[in-house]
């Protein structure tokens, strides 16, 4: 195709098609891509997705083309009459002759100062530290009243209502109306914020609007909002258009949402989650309720086998004492023969040792010593006994019976010592110092 460029092809006849094909060469590669501003007019959607127009000013018109796999990701429409800015590559369509432009992206006019502007005051405030994380406040968890700072006319209140409604219907809601665009909405928007924060008497506030172009959205894009909502008391979500659309106020904001249903959703708790978890938390409580009753039972079941009672205790104590009687009884009569087995032997120790006649006496010192201290400790145990006889008497309940008190037993056996343990109509045994006699309850006083 460069043959068409130079001397060696003047004279050379091209077709038609050669010569088209050697201009859309020229153009592509000659012209870069660039920004074009102008009017929309003609403009034709196709069923096949693709848009075809023609942009004009004062002076001039080209036609240009937008296809389906472009236009796809526009969240507007063109129309008739509209001043756009369009990047596009300069290009020739071969089989008319038509030059055009291929359009690569496309937005309404204004929107490049827009977004100079919108980097601009961003730099600014983050360098500032306005939208630093460690800045950010947590949301609460379970607020007590939301807030909403938005236009009563508009679509993204009924979404966060709703959501509202749906997700905790018991959470009261406080409306800061303010327009979310045209002349004047920032002021107006932040004068809001700060209203609410001086009020204090919600516990997060979102602050939103539904989805529409750059400058339907610049409202939020304004210093005085970024600032009123950093200054605010309160922690702010902000859910400001749609997924893809940001704002300054999201980056000032404690938490950015990405639609005002999905603020309504940050700012509350899921009632539904909420009492999955509450079922939760109560099973668990049963069963450690019921392990500490189970628990409890078996530690009921061990003290009462543990447990013995009183008259069976005595009967014991007295069995011990009979025994030591016997033990006693049984020493007594050996101390005579353990006297005269020792006399017995101190004699035939002298007469084998004559010479030992002061042994002898030592001997006789001791053994009356010995006599002494038996006769002591008789008398210690003596003592001891008759303790322990008196002991076993005060234990004995008969005593206790003569002094007045009585015995009561339900039909079981059992021993009554609380009106808890026995209902009206039942038969009680009562068994007093002398005697015993029968008695049915009538009625019964407090426990």
């Amino acid at each position: 195709m460069s043959l068409a460029l130079n001397s060696s092809g003047k004279g050379r006849i091209f077709s038609v098609r050669e010569l088209n094909a050697a201009a859309k060469y020229l153009l592509e590669n000659e012209l870069p891509l660039m920004w074009v501003r102008g009017e929309i007019s003609n403009f034709v959607a196709a069923a096949s997705g693709h848009w075809y127009f023609s942009l004009k000013d004062e002076q001039a018109q080209v036609r240009c083309a937008m296809f389906r796999h472009k236009s796809q990701y526009l969240d507007w429409k063109p129309r008739n009459g509209m001043q756009v800015e369009v990047l596009a590559l300069p290009t020739l369509y071969e089989a008319r002759g038509d030059f055009q432009l291929v359009l690569e992206q496309m937005r309404p006019a204004g929107q490049g100062s827009l977004h100079e502007a919108f980097e601009r005051l961003k730099a600014k405030l983050e360098a500032e530290g306005l939208f630093a994380p460690s800045r950010k406040r947590d949301i609460p968890a379970m607020p007590a009243q939301i807030g909403v700072v938005t236009s009563p006319q508009a679509a993204a209140l009924r979404d966060v209502l709703t959501t509202l409604a749906r997700r905790m219907p018991s959470i009261p809601v406080v409306l800061y109306p303010a327009p979310v665009q045209g002349e004047g909405a920032a002021q107006k928007i932040a004068q809001a914020i700060q209203t609410a924060s001086d009020r204090a008497e919600c516990d997060v506030l979102i602050v939103c609007r539904g989805g529409g172009s750059l400058e339907d959205l610049w409202a939020f894009n304004e210093e005085a909002v970024a600032r009123a909502i950093v200054a605010s008391r309160i922690p702010v979500v902000c859910g400001v258009g749609h997924e893809t659309d940001f704002t300054i106020a999201d980056f000032a904001a404690d938490q950015r949402a990405a639609t005002p249903t999905a603020a309504a959703q940050l700012a509350t708790p899921d009632r539904e989650d909420l009492m999955q978890r509450l079922r939760e938390h109560a099973r668990h409580l049963a069963r450690a309720h019921l392990r500490r009753l189970e628990t409890a039972m078996q530690q009921v079941d061990f003290l009462q086998r543990r447990l013995v009672h009183p008259a069976q205790q005595m009967q014991q104590q007295a069995q011990h004492l009979g025994h030591l009687q016997q033990r006693l009884r049984m020493a007594r009569p050996d101390l005579p023969r353990l006297g005269a087995q020792q006399t017995e032997w101190a004699r035939r120790l002298r007469a084998a040792f004559p010479d030992l006649g002061r042994l002898a006496v030592r001997q006789a010192e001791l053994q009356r010593r010995l006599q002494a201290a038996m006769e002591r400790k008789l008398a210690h145990a003596d003592g001891s006994l008759a303790a322990m006889g008196q002991h076993l008497a005060h234990l004995d309940p008969q005593q206790v019976l003569t002094r007045g008190y009585s015995l009561v037993r339900d039909a079981a056996g059992r021993i009554v010592s609380s009106s808890g343990t026995v209902e009206k109509g039942d038969r009680l045994n009562i068994t007093f110092a002398q005697g015993w006699a029968n008695a049915d309850v009538r009625e019964k006083g407090g426990e």
